[in-house]
């Protein structure tokens, strides 16, 4: 790596560490705002980018134990947030699938944030945006497998 692609990086690492805190904040005031744990939000997030899963899908992708996982569902069923249905592939096991949003609460509490992040992209040229989504596609996956290592499964 030259010098100056490293110098550029270790400058960016405050950006970066201040962004990543600032995300998780934000995540947390808005499990929060929705009568929610961060985990609870956490895993309600991983359920509706996914449509529909399992709950040993859901222990796989936040580290939980299956025990564990079984009461975060309970709490977001008794919440409204999903409900659980038969797997269409097998019907011996359940999928667990987000409810519709009827009285606009989550878009209530998202709207703000989806406004200042709308603005900060609206900045970037749309060249500069397949950037930004290609290093957030990327950089999931790390993290993602970051989270795994860790957890040294």
């Amino acid at each position: 790596m030259d010098a100056d692609k490293s110098t550029l990086l270790s400058q960016g690492s405050a950006a970066y560490r201040e962004y990543l805190t600032a995300q998780a904040v934000a995540a947390h005031v808005t499990a929060q705002a929705l009568g929610l744990g961060p985990t609870d939000f956490f895993g309600l997030n991983l359920i509706a980018l996914a449509g529909s899963m399992t709950a040993g899908e859901l222990a796989e992708r936040t580290g939980l134990s299956t025990g564990a996982v079984t009461r975060l569902i309970d709490r977001l069923e008794r919440a409204g947030y999903v409900r659980r249905a038969p797997d269409p592939a097998d019907r011996r096991k359940v999928v667990v699938e987000p409810t519709p949003d009827p009285d606009g609460r989550i878009d209530a509490v998202l709207a703000p944030q989806r406004t200042r992040m709308g603005e900060v992209f609206a900045d970037f040229e749309p060249r500069q945006l397949v950037v930004l989504f290609d290093y957030f596609a990327r950089a999931a996956i790390a993290l993602r497998q970051t989270a795994h290592d860790l957890q040294g499964d």
